[in-house]
């Protein structure tokens, strides 16, 4: 499996009073994939996983792979600072039926060194037999995963892909230069979506994806086209959009999200604490760039 394309690390709607709301999350789901999203990821830290039980964490799987009925592959988050409790955790997923794979972050807290986190997705990776992809989030996590280590990783039969959110072009540079021709690179960055492709990488993992997933698509496809013309293509709509991707890290993710979608009538704001919806200048900030993009509905 080689893994390419855009993918969306899913928010995941609560009701009002707090509970995963099941309905507006198949919906959700439809839409990616209607707009040409070909990798989903639920109860990743987009979807708050933290704050999910282990009930609710199977459900929101659950509801992922009954909306997607097949039609694009379906990693779920599944990410622990200490390694037995990962362990257990990958082995209990990979138990539900018709997930493709999983994803799994650094181990947070800790601040293992290499070796401590070679050992670690080892661990996740001989527990499953599901392909996994690794996510390097340093910003999150303290801990960030080099490429050497990745290369080593890389070598073990279902770790296929990284999530890189580094930010860190240079060591990403160093990364696609030396990984397997097998082993997917995949930007975890919006903004940084199209430097990675143009270096080698195959894709993004995205969070505006969730509001706008025609358009991020419709990117990804021209820039890994890799024609002239369809850089010009995805350049115009990186321009187009790059405001908006942005503006969905003026506060902790997935707080601006959430808003966001709640703007264009698609989810509930609620979120979990220790998230708190976003402040009021940010909101008027992100309806007022909806609004430039002809995105609000018609009120």
């Amino acid at each position: 499996m080689k893994l390419q394309g855009c993918g969306t690390a899913l928010v995941t709607p609560f009701r009002p009073d707090g509970s995963f709301d099941e309905t507006t999350h198949h919906a959700l789901v439809e839409a990616q994939i209607a707009n040409g999203v070909s990798i989903l990821i639920p109860c990743g830290t987009t979807g708050e996983a933290s704050t999910l039980t282990a009930d609710e964490t199977q459900r929101v799987i659950e509801v992922t792979i009954e909306a997607a009925a097949g039609r694009a592959p379906i990693f779920a988050g599944c990410t622990h600072n200490s390694t037995a409790q990962a362990v257990a955790n990958a082995r209990r997923i990979a138990q539900i039926p018709g997930l493709t794979g999983i994803l799994t972050a650094n181990p947070y807290y800790n601040r293992p060194n290499q070796e401590g986190q070679f050992q670690h997705f080892r661990a996740i990776a001989e527990a499953v037999d599901l392909p996994i992809i690794l996510y390097n989030i340093p910003g999150r996590t303290a801990t960030n995963l080099l490429p050497e280590t990745v290369l080593r990783l890389a070598e073990l039969p279902n770790i296929i892909a990284i999530k890189e959110s580094s930010g860190v072009m240079s060591q990403i540079t160093e990364l696609l230069a030396h990984a397997p021709s097998t082993f997917a690179v995949l930007a975890g960055d919006d903004a940084l979506a199209l430097p990675v492709i143009a270096l080698g990488g195959t894709g993004l993992i995205s969070v505006a994806s969730n509001a706008i997933p025609g358009p991020m698509s419709r990117m990804i496809a021209a820039a890994l086209a890799g024609t002239p013309d369809n850089w010009v293509t995805a350049r115009a709509l990186n321009a187009r959009h790059f405001a908006l991707m942005q503006a969905h890290f003026i506060e902790p993710s997935p707080a601006p999200i959430k808003a966001t979608l709640a703007l264009l009538g698609r989810c509930s704001e609620t979120l979990r604490l220790p998230m708190v919806p976003v402040t009021e200048a940010t909101r008027t900030k992100l309806k007022s760039l909806l609004h430039d993009l002809d995105l609000l509905p018609n009120t």
